[in-house]
């Protein structure tokens, strides 16, 4: 591996180890709540299982990109580390997916089932919510330029 191609990939690894626990963190600090007709309503993001398996799939990338910095570069399984890269790519994806589709429940409503929508009572917790996509998203992003700088490398060691 070229010193170039070596700090590139350290440099979209600590992106990604940053941009997930900023999710991570951003997202286990949204909470907020308001009172509807004597009643107190509290919006968290542990209330719904989607923002869980957000949370969950988020601290699982940052700790492989965490332990991957501690292996060797010149490693032999780079394959596997390729794999792996993709599984972490695609479970950020669907992560991601799952929040914004509650998240946008959250903001707009559905009208045909009779939900209302909850950003005007909790804005805070929806400005929490919109926060740690927009990591996660990067952090998406990243994992994809990791997944494409790797193949790059592969096509090039292989037919060259």
């Amino acid at each position: 591996m070229t010193k170039t191609k070596r700090v590139l990939t350290l440099f979209l690894r600590f992106l990604a180890i940053g941009a997930t626990i900023a999710a991570v963190i951003v997202m286990l600090t949204s909470h907020d709540s308001t009172q509807v007709l004597n009643l107190t309503f509290t919006a968290k993001y542990s209330n719904d299982q989607a923002f869980k398996f957000f949370v969950i799939a988020e601290a699982i990338a940052c700790g492989y990109s965490i332990i991957l910095l501690f292996t060797c570069s010149q490693t032999s399984l780079w394959r596997l580390v390729l794999l792996l890269d993709v599984v972490i790519a695609m479970l950020l994806s669907s992560s991601v997916s799952a929040a914004l589709a509650i998240a946008h429940v959250g903001k707009k409503g559905n009208t045909h089932a009779g939900w209302l929508p909850i950003c005007g009572q909790v804005p805070k917790f929806c400005d929490h919510v919109t926060g740690a996509l927009v990591a996660a998203f990067a952090a998406a992003i990243i994992y994809f330029l990791l997944i494409f700088s790797s193949l790059y490398s592969v096509q090039n060691t292989l037919f060259l």
